[in-house]
């Protein structure tokens, strides 16, 4: 393994020692304090175009397995450690995570000092950052041109409908990039599961008379999803049991007038205490956003706040006062991350099962 070196937009650069593949990439960077799940993590598509530091001191020691995927094909752009392991005794492990990433062709940079990388990224924010041989004058020509895309979600949502087969309630997922944690949790309920695209018409989703319908996660703005997306949305909350999840709580909060708003570091772990509102019930979850639903844009005649992270007090579920919808913005799916947050996807199934005093 040679040098390589991570330069930010800033004209910050960090050396350490080159693993996974050697394409050289651009992608805005992020930082993930969780101590385990990287494989989630990294394959997780909220990642699309994105460069994850793990503050962990050491990634990889669980090897690579078959049960921790959160997709297929992750999209991740690079992955920035400490330290990364090459020796693994998980009787799960199929393959290191060098392999992985090679397989994918991720780069990845080991031996950069992720403290100091994580406290200079506090200060100045997410910006775009590139994984490079040589940080020369060229290469950050080349980072300060590229332009990152803002369609992420069309580059990792599903073009066509798919089933997850059950025999209890049924359920229709749209699809904006969704985690397989996501299905995992329906599976051991016994759901009976349709995937369908973001870009489905309201119509076609009743036309599967589901019991429910989920607005998955997913990566990106959701600002930059087209109106059809928000109008779905407004339709289905008044016709069905409705659950939001990561994007899909932000499209909510956006169909429903209220406004988002930057956070000034992204939330990015499995260790974010979060509080219900109506019992203050502490539980710790695992998050992944840039945004969050500005508190003083919510029309509180149509939405409740149920939920508030304890650090900086940002809104992480609302409920809607008319109908059976709502939504969060942490994942409920503990793929990776603590089980309690699970409860969300039973009181989803709670609501469809009592759908009909709506």
């Amino acid at each position: 393994m040679s040098n390589r070196y991570l330069i930010l937009a800033d004209g910050s650069t960090y050396e350490g020692v080159g693993f996974g593949s050697r394409a050289t990439t651009f992608g805005h960077v992020v930082f993930n304090t969780s101590m385990t799940g990287y494989q989630e993590i990294i394959t997780n598509q909220i990642y699309h175009n994105q460069i994850i530091i793990f503050s962990a001191p050491t990634i990889g020691a669980a090897g690579i397995n078959h049960d921790a995927y959160e997709s297929i094909m992750p999209t991740a752009k690079g992955v920035i450690v400490r330290d990364v392991a090459s020796v693994s005794t998980n009787r799960q492990k199929r393959m290191n995570l060098n392999e992985f990433l090679t397989q994918h062709n991720i780069p990845g940079i080991a031996g950069i000092d992720t403290r100091a990388l994580i406290r200079h990224l506090r200060e100045t924010g997410p910006q775009k950052a590139s994984i490079v041989d040589f940080p020369d004058d060229h290469a950050f020509d080349q980072l300060n041109a590229t332009v990152l895309t803002n369609q992420q979600v069309a580059a990792v949502a599903t073009p066509r409908a798919y089933p997850n087969p059950g025999n209890g309630l049924t359920v229709v997922v749209i699809d904006f990039g969704l985690k397989h944690g996501i299905l995992r949790q329906l599976g051991q309920r016994d759901a009976d599961v349709t995937v369908l695209p973001y870009t489905t018409d309201p119509e076609a989703v009743l036309s599967l008379d589901p019991d429910g319908v989920i607005f998955s996660t997913g990566p990106g703005d959701p600002r930059d999803l087209p109106e059809s997306v928000f109008e779905l949305m407004r339709v289905l909350q008044t016709r069905v049991p409705l659950l939001g999840i990561g994007l899909g709580h932000e499209i909510f909060a956006l169909a429903n007038d209220a406004q988002l708003i930057e956070l000034p570091f992204e939330h990015h772990g499995t260790n974010h205490p979060v509080s219900e509102v109506i019992t203050n019930a502490l539980m710790y979850v695992s998050q992944g956003a840039g945004y969050a639903i500005d508190p003083v844009s919510i029309d509180h005649n149509r939405l409740i706040t149920t939920h508030l992270d304890v650090i900086d007090g940002s809104v992480q579920g609302l409920r809607h006062r008319d109908f059976p919808a709502f939504s969060v913005a942490f994942f409920p799916d503990s793929a990776p991350g603590p089980l309690e947050a699970t409860d969300v996807i039973d009181d989803f199934f709670d609501m469809m099962d009592t759908k009909d005093r709506f």
